[in-house]
């Protein structure tokens, strides 16, 4: 399946949102590639980086998510957004909403933005090194 058609499958009232949420996920940040992937049993839009996921958009039955990993390892990040988007509904790692109320596409774009500048695989090799210091 296509990123339209997987778009164009969703409820019509959604898809304009899921559309833009999508355009400025993939202009903002150049480094991921999108797929229709599987992912906690759904299929969504996965955005991958260069050696791990980076993003996710999704629609269920009640709600569409954002789904950003850098969110999930940067305290600051997720606490200034949470902050920002007062309406939406957030988790550890990704950002429930229901309209394009509870997520201004301004601020969408802002977070990406600044997610994007994170090599979350440097990351990780950062903490597994402290990690394999730490042990010995």
């Amino acid at each position: 399946m296509t990123i339209p058609e997987f778009i164009a499958n969703q409820p019509e009232e959604r898809q304009a949102l899921l559309s833009q949420l999508h355009e400025i996920i993939i202009q903002k940040d150049k480094t991921v590639t999108p797929v229709i992937a599987p992912m906690m049993g759904k299929d969504m839009i996965i955005y991958n980086a260069p050696g791990t996921f980076k993003y996710g958009l999704s629609s269920v039955k009640k709600y569409m998510s954002l789904h950003v990993l850098p969110m999930y390892g940067s305290p600051v990040i997720y606490e200034k957004y949470k902050a920002l988007l007062k309406e939406a509904r957030f988790q550890k790692g990704c950002i429930n909403f229901s309209n394009k109320d509870e997520m201004p596409l301004k601020i969408v774009k802002e977070l990406i933005a600044e997610c994007a500048k994170i090599d979350l695989r440097a990351l990780r090799e950062e903490y597994l090194k402290s990690k394999s210091k730490k042990a010995k």
